[in-house]
């Protein structure tokens, strides 16, 4: 029992640290994600809540150091506080709702974008030092409690800012350090199928890139599942195991937010997004669009750009 408390404590006090730091480095830079002088690394900050947040989110290793989150990924909710890391292995569309957060007490996070190829050559060691297991499919999506080691990795990475001439030669290695805590935590089995060659969610990944590169494309479960070198069933089962929708619930959920970026950031009205992104009835692109973001498409752009 007291070496249960010491631990949460000595976690809690890691994750105070390492929050007072990322409230230094983004302090007057305002509300969403700014980078850092270490490639790869981000530290979000947000002053008010309920916050919607939609888009697609890369491989990421995420700890949430101040606040609270949810996370909406198909029909499923991931809840996370402070401590808490979120591990995202494939491309994948996701609702992200910030919960807690006030200007005296923002919500505070880490994000580091997973390089999957380095990642790759230390699964590719390991491999060849121990003995192979067998593989099932899993959610290209987690959420864990951090420990001490990655949280101390997360720390040492973070003061480097302070020593930039350190982080061409030491960056890379606490970046190393930490994709080797992941291997070994308690999701290790879902980080080591994001590179692992040939592996049922590398070849999901490889679909999901197909899907991204042309939005307007029909597609067909069987096309796919022959990309993916597997029969239509399996593929739709281990497509759905690792992003927990239907390749064609994926598919309208990367159109539609990409629709929205299209009427934001370049003005484009309903009509032509809902075309440049594939879809052929305005009516059926706007009711889709209601039911995802919670507004007809020109009410919800106006309400964000007034936001």
């Amino acid at each position: 029992m007291t070496t249960g408390i010491l631990n949460h404590n000595a976690i809690a006090d890691s994750c105070l640290e390492l929050a007072a730091l990322v409230t230094r480095h983004t302090h007057g830079k305002g509300n969403g994600y700014h980078q850092t002088g270490i490639d790869r690394l981000e530290f979000q900050r947000e002053s008010a809540a309920p916050l919607a947040l939609h888009g697609v989110s890369n491989p990421i290793f995420a700890i949430l150091l101040q606040g609270k989150k949810q996370v909406l990924l198909g029909e499923e909710t991931y809840n996370y506080g402070a401590s808490q890391y979120l591990v995202v292995s494939v491309d994948l569309p996701m609702s992200g709702f910030v919960l807690e957060a006030t200007p005296e007490r923002p919500y505070l996070g880490f994000k580091l974008d997973l390089d999957l190829p380095q990642l790759c050559d230390i699964i590719t060691a390991q491999t060849k030092s121990s003995a192979s297991k067998p593989e099932n499919s899993v959610r290209g999506l987690f959420v864990s409690t951090a420990d001490t080691t990655l949280l101390d990795c997360a720390l040492r990475l973070t003061k480097l800012l302070d020593t930039p001439q350190d982080i061409p030669i030491v960056a890379p290695l606490i970046i190393h350090e930490i994709y080797y805590r992941l291997l070994m935590g308690e999701q290790g089995e879902a980080v080591r199928q994001i590179a692992t060659s040939g592996s049922k969610m590398q070849r999901i990944a490889d679909v999901i890139q197909v899907l991204k590169t042309d939005l307007t494309r029909s597609i067909r479960v069987e096309d796919l599942a022959d990309l993916a070198n597997m029969s239509a069933s399996s593929f739709h089962h281990h497509f759905k195991q690792v992003t927990s929708m239907s390749p064609l619930q994926y598919q309208k959920q990367l159109r539609l937010i990409e629709a929205r970026r299209l009427m934001l950031a370049e003005n484009f009205t309903a009509t032509i997004a809902a075309e440049r992104v594939g879809y052929e009835s305005t009516s059926q692109f706007s009711r889709e669009y209601s039911r995802m973001f919670g507004a007809p498409p020109m009410g919800d752009i106006k309400r964000l750009r007034i936001v």
